[in-house]
């Protein structure tokens, strides 16, 4: 398995999730994303008029307990479970590792708790989540939808999908990380690793978590790195939204604009996904 660390840094066990794992979110289905035109600022520094088509966007990240239910139902084999182990940041030794029987179910390791239902699902691949989103006959974004998505819908200018500012009226609008990553979290914002879906708030939209929380797989590839390439490792897909991880001095992720990616068989303790539909 490769372990592409990347801008996707770390997470631990949430000891603080005792006060809130019991709190009811209502989750909705599916929201309508008008479609429209959008000026999007791409790598090269060329800014070009891009045309989204509408589409149905979950307004939730999918949860450990829809992903399990999936799972039960075709007796699917995540690539974590294959490989026997997936990637975890290590608290003590503040560097990544690979942890063996590490997966959606005990995403720290099967020494510390099991993962919450109603937290997103992680520890799932790209093809893991790719597979889900087939078994509801959906798909799997692509970047321009998801940007356009955390924008709104308009060409407005804005740094978070919620605004201007991480922190409003006294209150964190994102699951990130606070303080100096990766040697103090001081968890101002009540958790350490996950929170439960739509915990944050939504956006205009309608849509939770569109920033922080977990890193979102979208269907887009990108180039392998000259090591992966003379490995002939497959291209790798883009992900968004950023995470619990993201301190914003070293890891802006959860910026509209914010990016990432890793290979397709990769597993990873903070990255999770959603769907949309034509």
């Amino acid at each position: 398995m490769t372990l592409l660390i990347g801008l996707l840094i770390t997470s631990s066990a949430c000891h603080q999730l005792e006060k809130t794992q019991n709190k009811s979110v209502a989750h909705a289905a599916m929201i309508r994303v008008p479609g429209g035109t959008m000026l999007k600022q791409f790598d090269d520094g060329t800014t070009r008029t891009i045309t989204v088509k509408s589409f149905l966007f979950d307004a939730d990240l999918v949860t450990v307990k829809q992903f399990d239910d999936f799972v039960k139902a075709t007796s699917y084999v995540t690539d974590a479970q294959k490989f026997g182990n997936s990637a975890v940041f290590d608290f003590e030794k503040k560097t990544w590792k690979m942890l063996n029987a590490a997966d959606y179910l005990h995403p720290q390791g099967k020494d510390k708790a099991q993962a919450n239902l109603d937290h997103p699902v992680t520890q799932v691949s790209w093809n893991d989540a790719e597979a889900y989103a087939k078994w509801k006959s959906e798909r799997l974004p692509t970047e321009l939808e998801w940007e356009w998505a955390a924008r709104n819908a308009s060409n407005a200018r804005q740094t978070y999908t919620w605004g201007e500012h991480l922190v409003e009226g006294g209150k964190y609008k994102a699951n990130t990380w606070q303080g100096s990553f990766p040697e103090k979290n001081t968890e101002e914002d009540g958790f350490l690793t996950t929170s439960p879906v739509g915990y944050f708030g939504r956006n205009q939209l309608g849509l939770s978590d569109m920033g922080g929380n977990v890193w979102q797989w979208c269907s887009d590839k990108v180039a392998p790195t000259a090591e992966e390439a003379q490995n002939d490792t497959a291209q790798r897909r883009v992900s968004k939204g950023g995470s619990f991880l993201c301190d914003p001095n070293v890891c802006h992720g959860f910026l509209i604009v914010g990016s990432s990616s890793s290979t397709p068989e990769t597993s990873l303790m903070h990255t999770g996904f959603r769907c949309a539909k034509d």
